[in-house]
């Protein structure tokens, strides 16, 4: 083959095209000579990164790019805007001209590759052809260019054929597979290598005869239909159903589109001393420093995807090429340098020319992530505010969660049984369990448990709490399981609808019939949806170790990974604006939540003060006919809330601790009214009927409501059921006043949940002030409490500045204001349409995991506006799920809000995404 002739970087920064130019078209093609790595939206990542090495000199094929902007016309209209032909016949008439030959010239034919390269990396998910330009006239012009090589070019044209049928054509791949294995059978070849010029022609007729029939039509020999075809078929590539179920993934919109590159062929097939591969600047696995990568001798780069033939090290490459090997290694540095950071390359070597056909910032774990960002600042090609973007929340996140060994799944030595929901990342290994009390008793005893269960409700935490992780076969990312398990850092797959769930019989039956009874072994991993028979090995992670404070990361076990997070994660705290607090319900959460860096209490749900053996008290106040029962069962339960709080206040002792008032609806301590009705109606056969029982039916019945989220709960509660919010109030204060005789530094604030307009809150205030006024008189304590509300109701929202006349802070219940902005009840709509609208892309993302800036983030920003214009000085946070999550805690961010608070588990992620956020 020829020599390539060098290109020269003409012009290499944001070149415009001529007004003229402008005012009737935007310009749709661009040689690599004229773009650069920052016009990505353009160009995509892999024209951008072809342009910006062609501008450092690097051996780079010619070539030209069709912008994203060409496949976005196209995608809406169904056809390429008119001028994009003429501009590609011009471009191409000048890389025909600088290659000395024409496209597909019958004697001396020029081909080139049509290759796929979006905005953002979508590996494998988009087509790209090689070879466009060969034909039967042309296959023996492609030989006399390779001195004669009869086989390489047959090799050529039949990868073309195969490319071209199954991307262009639609022909499904398997037959050409199918006809290339058989062809190495009847040679007694084990690859393709073994196969002669005469094998690989008569291969060519075959695969030419698939397409036809398949396809319905000949292989094209007009080397611009080749092209022009190809072209298209990249566009539609983006539309595809894996690249559309990628982007949703990678939350990637979907309204970008592609580019397509055109460049002058190289091939590594022409013998052994050419080949391709794939090499990376440092290991993408762990960040450290060297020589990783991959390379097949007398091969083109589908030969290294495909995995037909066993790669080599690249390390190897030094002995089979170590002119190449040495030039390959500088470039290399080279391009870490320029672009500080790890790189992906994709090179050729064509009879020892050394070409560079694709680079990029490459894909990392996210250990790697953190200590490559540490190892570049250390390194000067990077300051700590640039090493902090290069990371992410949901990286640290992964970091956090224990881990199955990849080396022992990778054996087969386990074997897969079902496949759900990744949740709630982590992995967890356990005696399967299918009830709550059963969790709790096995767990007592020592056992580790998974709890199994069609879904969860709240009668489940207790189960949850004891088990390792949990397993459902119904419910999506923010069912109740998912939810909750995030919340308690808890291994979770959810909605393994493969699964046959047997709760009666305590079994699950798995696909084959493979039935899983109660105290087998079972192991989930909640990063992949995994579940597997019998137990995986588990590596422990010494981040949360670190978290923990059980390991220090100056010591010599911490490792680099510990290291690099400590770092990152001390520059974060010094810059990030926003502070982070916890949802925690009891002291042990609250001293977990401090020692993972919470700056105290954002929501304490009382509720759950009220579970287990008080829920006979709850009863006794729902059941009460007369004030007087009611205050005795209310007198019963103020001593247990004070020692609650007391508990609470001293964990976080110098901290804000805001503590929720009742929220949920009674009937919800009430035993369910089905199983309620049917133990009276039983006792009452047998004329056995319990007094009691008998009670609480009418009770139920009398509280049922269809539609309790939006019944009587929160505010109204407290302003219905006499003295309830009172209690609460008193338990409150007096913790604090017993704290501070001890020497203590309580913070509480009272928050006033669904409160919708400002009287329900003003009411409650009242009888709040008065009580705290008491208890300050009685105990002498300076006590000093503030009194909020929660942002849950549009109405509230829309009605904040007056809200803020008796507010002292806000804090944004986003999960219900959620359900009450979009009409939506979370567990209802997840089982039903969530999954519809997901893949129809009407959402890009579950409005309860990520918060929805245009409608929910619109109240959220107006409602902050209007309470600091009524009060200047009012405090804002925010108490959902969204609070620990990272997009969200940017959109906090920007609205100016003072604090987020989530689960003990996501704090270290919301502080580090607190300091992206500032460093935007």
């Amino acid at each position: 083959m020829g020599t390539l002739p060098a290109v020269r970087a003409t012009r290499t920064r944001g070149v415009e095209p001529p007004v003229s130019t402008r005012e009737k078209h935007p310009k749709y093609v661009y040689d690599f000579t004229e773009g650069n790595k920052d016009l990505k939206d353009l160009l995509g990542g892999k024209g951008a990164n072809l342009a910006e090495m062609t501008n450092l000199g690097l051996p780079v094929p010619p070539g030209f790019t069709i912008t994203t902007e060409a496949c976005r016309v196209y995608l809406d209209s169904g056809a390429e805007p008119p001028a994009l032909r003429d501009e590609v016949s011009a471009h191409l008439a000048e890389l025909e001209q600088r290659m000395g030959r024409k496209l597909g010239q019958s004697d001396d034919p020029l081909l080139v590759s049509v290759r796929s390269g979006a905005k953002f990396s979508m590996p494998g998910m988009m087509d790209t052809v090689l070879n466009i330009g060969l034909s039967d006239d042309s296959v023996a012009g492609l030989a006399a260019q390779a001195g004669g090589d009869d086989r390489f070019a047959w090799d050529s044209y039949r990868r073309l054929v195969q490319m071209f049928g199954k991307t262009v054509l639609g022909v499904d791949g398997d037959l050409f597979e199918e006809a290339l294995e058989a062809a190495k059978r009847a040679k007694g070849a084990d690859s393709d290598l073994g196969l002669d010029a005469a094998d690989l022609r008569g291969l060519v007729e075959e695969f030419k005869a698939i397409v036809a029939k398949e396809a319905g039509r000949e292989f094209p020999q007009e080397p611009r239909e080749q092209m022009d075809l190809a072209v298209r078929a990249v566009f539609d590539s983006w539309n595809t159903d894996r690249a559309r179920l990628y982007r949703r993934q990678e939350r990637i919109p979907g309204d970008l589109g592609t580019a397509v590159n055109i460049v002058a062929m190289v091939f590594g097939n022409l013998g052994p001393d050419s080949g391709t591969g794939v090499a990376f600047t440092r290991d993408p696995a762990t960040g450290a420093q060297g020589v990783y990568g991959d390379y097949l001798q007398n091969a083109q780069g589908e030969d290294v995807v495909a995995g037909i033939r066993n790669t080599v090290p690249l390390a190897d490459l030094e002995r089979i090429d170590k002119t190449s090997y040495d030039r390959l290694l500088a470039i290399m540095e080279t391009l870490e340098t320029h672009y500080k950071d790890l790189c992906d390359i994709e090179f050729t070597i064509e009879r020892g020319q050394l070409w560079m056909l694709q680079t990029r910032v490459g894909k990392r774990t996210a250990a790697a992530a953190f200590q490559i960002a540490t190892q570049l600042v250390d390194q000067g090609l990077i300051d700590e505010a640039e090493a902090l973007r290069r990371v992410t929340g949901a990286q640290l996140a992964q970091l956090m969660f224990p881990r199955f060994d990849d080396a022992a799944t990778a054996r087969g030595s386990v074997r897969r049984i079902g496949w759900g929901i990744a949740a709630s990342p982590g992995a967890a290994v356990g005696k399967a369990v299918f009830d709550s009390y059963t969790a709790v008793k096995w767990s007592r005893s020592g056992e580790k448990v998974i709890l199994i269960r069609r879904e969860t409700n709240p009668d489940d935490l207790s189960g949850m709490i004891a088990a390792e992780g949990i397993l459902t076969s119904r419910g999506g990312k923010t069912s109740h399981a998912a939810v909750v398990a995030r919340g308690m850092g808890k291994t979770c797959v959810c909605g393994a609808e493969e699964l046959e769930v047997d709760t009666k019989r305590r079994c699950l039956t798995a696909p084959g019939g493979l039935v899983l009874e109660e105290g087998d072994l079972i192991s989930i991993d909640g990063s992949t949806g995994k579940v597997y028979l019998g137990e995986v090995p588990v590596v422990p992670s010494p981040v949360v170790e670190y978290f923990e404070g059980r390991m220090h990361a100056g010591a010599e076990e911490a490792g680099e990974l510990v290291r690099a997070v400590h770092r990152i994660m001390a520059y974060a705290d010094r810059v990030r604006r926003l502070r982070v607090r916890a949802n925690a319900d009891n002291a042990e959460d609250a001293a977990r939540a401090r020692r993972f860096g919470a700056q105290g209490i954002g929501l304490c749900r009382t509720e759950h003060m009220f579970l287990g053996e008080r829920r006979e008290l709850v009863e006794r106040l729902i059941l009460a006919d007369t004030d007087g029962e009611r205050e005795d069962a209310l007198k019963a339960l103020l001593p247990l809330q004070r020692a609650d709080f007391v508990e609470l206040f001293e964990a976080m002792d110098g901290l804000p601790v805001t503590v929720r008032l009742l929220d949920p609806p009674l009937h919800e301590f009430l035993p369910d009214i089905t199983e309620l009705s049917v133990r009276v109606a039983l006792a009452e056969a047998r004329k056995d009927a319990n007094e009691n029982d008998l009670r609480l039916l009418q009770a139920v019945h009398k509280l049922h409501e269809q539609n309790p989220m939006l019944g009587l709960r929160g505010v109204r509660l407290g302003l219905v059921v006499p003295g309830l919010f009172a209690m609460q109030v008193r338990a409150i204060a007096e913790a604090a006043a017993q704290r501070i005789a001890a020497g203590g530094d309580p913070r509480p604030e009272i928050m006033v949940p669904l409160v919708g307009t400002v009287q329900e809150l003003e009411i409650v205030r009242d009888e709040a002030d008065a009580i705290v006024a008491e208890v300050r008189e009685a105990t002498g304590a300076d006590l000093d409490l503030s009194i909020g509300t929660m942002i849950e109701l549009p109405r509230a929202a829309l009605t904040a500045g007056q809200i803020a006349e008796a507010a002292e802070f806000f804090s944004f219940g986003t999960n219900d204001l959620t359900q009450t902005v979009w009409g939506f009840s979370r567990d209802d709509v997840e089982a039903s349409f969530f999954t519809a609208y997901l893949e129809k892309g009407i959402f890009g993302v579950s409005p309860f995991e990520t918060i929805d800036a245009d409608g929910v983030g619109a109240l959220v920003r107006s409602a902050a506006e209007a309470g600091r214009a009524t009060r200047p000085d009012l405090k804002l946070g925010v108490c959902g799920e969204h609070g620990g999550d990272p997009e969200s805690v940017h959109f906090f961010h920007r609205a100016g809000l003072d604090y987020v608070s989530c689960s003990p588990f996501r704090i270290p992620v919301a502080r580090l995404e607190a300091a992206r956020a500032a460093a935007r």
